[in-house]
């Protein structure tokens, strides 16, 4: 089985968030045939998943716009968060049905994506049962957060590499106390590739899941248009 994959440049969140919301709608309505992994790292910003997350904020507004950064919610689940360049990000837009998987074995999945990719670079990721996504010891490597619309995944995880470490500082990272956050780079002493953990996140997608990916160049490429209905990045 062959699932789409696009690679996109520095993507803004909101233009990333529309554009999985316009694929979910395709993917119900079978403009989009097949499922599709979008990989990209996004400008400074933090979101809020479904459970908020303001309150987990420990820097002023003021202070974030001074720095630029926005805080935006979204429709995933769980907490506050950060992303930022030099964090690998993976959005999957999956018919859980025909995929034949629960959310609770879809999670799984991603997370072994995430362990499976950091073992490349030598570095023991483990699941906690404090909350989903990867650790080393008690700071978090990667985080998983999902939104399912009638049976059709999207948002997925986040992979630290290179990211700066620093905005995790401002808040409780997904809204926990007494816990850190790292990256590769911080792990191993020094910077990473992310084409290296791109390709790495692409095998082991592959692996998890039983299937292929086939690089698209563009989402017109691989859509078909209802009147509309158009998708467009």
């Amino acid at each position: 089985m062959n699932w789409y994959c696009l690679e996109l440049p520095l993507t803004d969140y909101e233009t990333a968030r529309k554009l999985q919301i316009d694929l979910v709608s395709a993917r119900k309505d079978r403009r989009l045939e097949s499922n599709i992994v979008l990989l990209l790292e996004h400008p400074p910003v933090f979101t809020l998943g479904r459970r908020g997350g303001l309150e987990n904020l420990t820097v002023s507004q003021a202070f974030l716009q001074r720095m630029g950064i926005s805080v935006i919610p979204a429709e995933r689940g769980g907490n506050i968060t950060f992303h930022g360049p030099g964090q690998m990000v993976s959005y999957l837009i999956i018919d859980l049905h025909s995929a034949r998987l629960s959310v609770t074995e879809y999670v799984e999945k991603l997370e072994e994506v995430m362990i499976q990719t950091a073992a490349d670079f030598g570095v023991c990721a483990e699941r906690n049962a404090m909350n989903r996504g990867v650790w080393v010891g008690n700071s978090k490597l990667g985080s998983i957060g999902i939104a399912v619309r009638r049976g059709i995944s999207f948002h997925g995880f986040a992979f630290n590499v290179n990211v700066s470490p620093e905005p995790f500082e401002w808040i409780n990272p997904c809204g926990l106390h007494g816990v850190g956050v790292t990256t590769l780079a911080r792990e191993l002493g020094g910077n990473v590739s992310m084409s290296s953990v791109r390709d790495k996140i692409k095998q082991h997608i592959e692996n998890a899941f039983r299937i292929k990916l086939e690089t698209a160049s563009d989402v017109g490429e691989i859509c078909s248009s209802a009147p509309g209905q158009e998708v467009n990045f």
